[in-house]
């Protein structure tokens, strides 16, 4: 994996105190909008469980997180841990989180933004679905992904 970046683009006010709140409320009571989840991931420093609202990516079989924000505290957390859980209406899933090597991320990306470009397009900086591979692999260290995969039922 290349070097990792710093790269982070923090929320402002109306998305710390509205707009993340409002989305987990949303999710939680079955109302996501195109499929956003709460993701909770143990801090890494205070060993609490902390929670966000995110847009998991399905793609090829497989699913996918990726931080549009760069390295955010939920990236720095699950970098930590491995681990998470991933909460909808239907209940929580505990899941395990391996980070993506910059190399595997192009499609990744560009799928990311082909579904959730309305959403968080502002944080690509110029990047979009008709970007070259090189322009797309240029900053792909920017943009930390990890595969998800399930480590049980829902509970």
């Amino acid at each position: 994996m290349a070097e990792q970046s710093t790269r982070y683009v923090r929320p402002g006010a109306f998305t710390n105190r509205v707009f993340n709140p409002f989305m987990g409320w949303l999710v939680r009571r079955g109302l996501p909008l195109k499929g956003a989840v709460i993701l909770e991931v143990t801090g890494r420093k205070s060993g609490e469980p902390r929670t966000t609202p995110v847009n998991p990516l399905p793609l090829n079989g497989e699913q996918y997180l990726l931080s549009p924000r760069g390295v955010t505290e939920w990236v720095r957390n699950v970098r930590v841990s491995g681990q998470a859980a991933l909460i909808t209406r239907g209940g929580r899933q505990a899941i395990d989180v391996v980070e993506v090597p910059d190399e595997h991320k192009i499609p990744i990306i560009r799928a990311y933004l082909k579904a959730w470009a309305w959403e968080v397009g502002a944080f690509f900086e110029g990047l979009s679905v008709k970007s070259s591979d090189a322009e797309i692999a240029a900053v792909a260290s920017s943009f930390p992904v990890f595969r998800v995969a399930p480590r049980g039922g829902r509970s």
